[in-house]
Parts: C-alpha cells; sequence; structure tokens
C-alpha cells in the first residue's frame, strides 16, 4: 500500500471514531434533557427540578431549606422550625394506594440545624397538622414514613385539622381520582411576631394556604385556599382565594414553571365551579 492510501484510510478510520463518539454524547443528552417527570416510583432525594410544576419559588426573604423526599418537596424555614411550602403532585395511581398509616411523628434526618421534636407539641393546645397529608401518602411505604418527618407539620388547631382542612384534603384526593392528576403546594401563613411552643420555639401559624393546579377538560385550572388557624366550619367555597391573592399573602410565587400567559390567566380568577364540572 502506497503512502497515500495508508494517509487516506487512517482519515478514514479517525472520521468514523469521531463521528460514533459524537452519536454516543448525542443520544445521552436526549436522555439527560427529555424533562421526563420522576414517577411515584421513581422519586429520590435529589434536589427537584425548576421545571416540576408543583415548585414554588420563595420571594420573601426568610431562611429556606428546600429538601426532596420521595412523596413531597419541603421548603424548610430554620427560624419557624416548620416549612415555607411543601409541594408535591398527587395522581389517581397514588390515591388509589393501600399502605397503612404510620403512627410515629420524627425529625426530619436531613434538616440542616434545628428540627423540631414530638416533645415541642407535648403539652401545648395544637395538634401536629401534617402539611402533606398521610393521606396523599399511601403508595408507597418510604413516602407515608417521610410524611410524618416534623418538616412537614405544623402547630395546627384541632377543630381545623380534624374538619375543614381535612375536608379539602379529600376533596384534592376526589379531584387527582377524577382529572388524572393534582398539583398542591401549601403551608402556614405567619404573623410578624408569632406565637412558639416547645423548647424549639416553633412558631404557630396564624392561618394555612393551600393551592392546587389541575388540568380539567384540556384547559388549566388553579384554586387558592385560606384557613384561619381557629375552630370553625364553613363550606370549602368560603376559604376560596384567587392564587394572586394566596401570594401576595404568603410572598411566593406559585406554579412559576407555567407558560406565563397561561400562569397570569388562570391565577387572577377564583372558579370554585370549574373543578366540579
Amino acid at each position: 500500500m502506497t503512502q497515500k492510501k495508508k494517509t487516506r484510510v487512517a482519515i478514514v478510520f479517525l472520521a468514523i471514531l469521531v463521528g460514533c463518539g459524537l452519536l454516543t454524547y448525542l443520544f445521552s443528552q436526549k436522555g439527560e434533557s427529555a424533562g421526563v417527570r420522576p414517577t411515584a416510583s421513581s422519586r429520590s432525594t435529589a434536589e427537584p427540578t425548576p421545571d416540576l410544576l408543583e415548585i414554588p419559588v420563595l420571594k420573601a426573604d426568610r431562611p429556606e431549606q428546600i429538601i426532596a423526599h420521595k412523596g413531597y418537596t419541603v421548603s424548610y424555614n430554620s427560624d419557624w422550625c416548620v416549612p415555607n411550602w411543601v409541594a408535591y403532585e398527587l395522581t389517581r395511581e397514588e390515591v388509589r394506594g393501600t399502605v397503612p398509616r404510620a403512627v410515629h411523628f420524627e425529625p426530619d434526618p436531613d434538616v440542616k440545624g434545628v428540627c423540631p421534636t414530638y416533645r415541642d407539641y407535648s403539652r401545648s393546645s395544637y395538634t401536629r397538622g401534617h402539611m402533606a397529608p398521610a393521606g396523599d401518602m399511601k403508595w408507597d411505604t418510604t413516602a407515608m414514613r417521610e410524611s410524618f418527618y416534623l418538616s412537614n407539620v405544623c402547630p395546627q388547631d384541632h377543630n381545623l385539622n380534624d374538619g375543614d382542612w381535612k375536608v379539602l384534603e379529600e376533596q384534592a384526593r376526589s379531584w387527582a381520582y377524577r382529572y388524572g392528576s393534582v398539583y398542591i403546594a401549601c403551608g402556614p401563613i405567619m404573623s410578624n411576631n408569632p406565637e412558639v411552643i416547645g423548647r424549639n420555639n416553633v412558631a404557630v401559624p396564624d392561618a394555612f394556604y393551600k393551592v392546587l393546579l389541575c388540568k380539567i377538560n384540556g384547559q388549566w385550572q388553579a384554586l387558592g385556599f385560606v384557613f384561619d388557624n381557629k375552630p370553625g366550619h364553613r363550606q370549602l367555597h368560603y376559604y376560596c382565594r384567587s392564587i394572586d391573592e394566596v401570594e401576595n399573602i404568603t410572598g411566593i410565587d406559585f406554579f412559576p414553571a407555567l407558560d406565563d400567559e397561561i400562569e397570569n390567566a388562570i391565577e387572577a380568577k377564583t372558579d370554585f365551579s370549574a373543578w366540579s364540572k
């Protein structure tokens, strides 16, 4: 073989190697950037990706540690010893779960710094109120256990916890089953100088919020709710607020991953009836 032919063969061989390497890289990037949402079986403790529809953005100047558990993500506030927000997607398949309810509340092992303990709530007039409820975590044993982390809990009036707040939790499960999935974010509303309980000075909320996002008949719909942290009983529509109102109260931007035009339109209105059509 002449030197010219040897050079040509070498060039062709090198081009093949480069082409194979480029194809391998492109396929790997496609897998990484496909944006596939974690399923109930694949969620992990990794940091949540910013395009998950349920994940809010904290606008107010306050402490925040974001922790992704298997069934929910929490923005933990070390000053209050309660969450700024808790967010998750609830699907029809998850509503069908049969895992028994856990029993024991425990500190969140992923919290950096002070985390409340079971005793902080003892001898107070408040119950340990779940933000992501145990009833939404029946699809997985780990998700159920982690829902009892005290980073997912706030001091809550017993009547509210076992009454109207529970009614909305049950309604959210009904909507998730009916429409396939619901995106949920909830948490406390604090005064500037909140009451505290326990040795760790766990802050007591003045009120609670919950916001929901769902696609109904091909159209995005959103609803907000605000409950005072006190006894009482009213119909759910009494607590309804627009998402814009809840954002103004909480200093949190909800559903920022939505297209801006859609987000602005659905967050400005309150249409409880649209969820019951």
